[in-house]
């Protein structure tokens, strides 16, 4: 394994790491679109019913809000603290999202933050050049392809806070088997409800990969399209932008300029009226003393980061 001197140092990459990659690429976010095709095709046995629809919604909210308050409120950005058992789980629910372990998801979203639209930044639309064809290639880059191999953050480095935390690289180190049991889940409450092997099939379907592939096609949007398109209220260095008509799909992830210019608090959409389910249910872990220490920012810190007199 060799570490990359200039520009990038802090990232490494090895045949070993590619394979990897690769894997990973095939199994949790090309196999999703598969089962997602397969799904539609199941229906012809097994009807779509008001079981499919709880598991796809509840199991996409769970593991949702593992990633935007966990992976990246929580352990990202440390926006708020909380105790081992509110930790614990967030750690395992973003997990089951299959997008990549812990640590590993967080020093890459780090790296993202020092680069982000720069050289360095793994999933950048903005770095394919310009025109029609740079922007499309852009895009595809930024949204899907750059998981397939990149240059991975030393851990280390980025995230040597997690590495010291016992619980959370317990749960890493079991990431696999956390996906598998997002997986098993739905599949298990399909096959109960229906009685049937059927039933069963179509909860790993729906709730499983159908699940998986909603979830990540929305938080693969936040780092494509919201670094090219969308408003930008606020002042950041990069090209991020707000896209408010997802912000409740996306459980507040789509205030993307919002984050950028305030990466350290805990609250998205900055302003009551702007949906962001991810802050109220830090909210709610707060009310019940799960969790405190939210960084907020002040508003006199809000309105010397605004480009404009109204951000929307």
């Amino acid at each position: 394994m060799t570490a990359d001197e200039s520009p990038r140092r802090k990232v490494m990459s090895s045949p070993y790491l590619h394979r990897l990659q690769r894997r990973h690429f095939l199994l949790f976010d090309v196999l999703p679109i598969v089962g997602t095709v397969a799904a539609f095709g199941f229906l012809a046995v097994h009807p779509f019913g008001v079981t499919e629809l709880v598991l796809l919604v509840a199991m996409w909210l769970l593991t949702g809000l593992g990633v935007t308050v966990g992976y990246h409120r929580l352990f990202t950005h440390r926006t708020f603290k909380a105790g081992p058992a509110v930790t614990t789980a967030l750690a395992i629910l973003g997990s089951m999202a299959g997008q990549g372990g812990v640590v590993s998801w967080v020093a890459l979203h780090r790296r993202h933050h020092e680069c982000s639209d720069r050289e360095g930044d793994p999933h950048s639309p903005n770095l394919d050049g310009d025109g029609f064809v740079g922007r499309i290639r852009g895009l595809a880059h930024s949204h899907f392809l750059w998981m397939r191999r990149h240059d991975y953050p030393n851990i280390v480095h980025y995230a040597p806070d997690l590495l010291r935390n016992r619980a959370v690289v317990r749960v890493a180190r079991r990431y696999d088997t956390w996906v598998v049991v997002g997986l098993l889940v739905p599949a298990v409450i399909g096959g109960l409800v229906s009685l049937s092997w059927t039933g069963a099939v179509s909860g790993l379907l729906w709730g499983g990969l159908v699940r998986m592939f909603v979830l990540e096609h929305i938080v693969w949007a936040i780092n494509s399209f919201l670094h090219m398109f969308g408003t930008r209220p606020y002042e950041s260095r990069e090209n991020s932008r707000n896209g408010g008509v997802f912000a409740l799909i996306s459980l507040g992830e789509s205030w993307h300029n919002n984050h950028h210019a305030f990466p350290d608090s805990p609250s998205f959409g900055l302003d009551w009226y702007r949906l962001d389910p991810g802050f109220w249910l830090i909210r709610g872990l707060a009310a019940c003393g799960l969790a405190w220490d939210l960084k907020v920012p002040t508003p006199e810190r809000i309105a010397a980061r605004r480009r404009t007199p109204a951000p929307v």
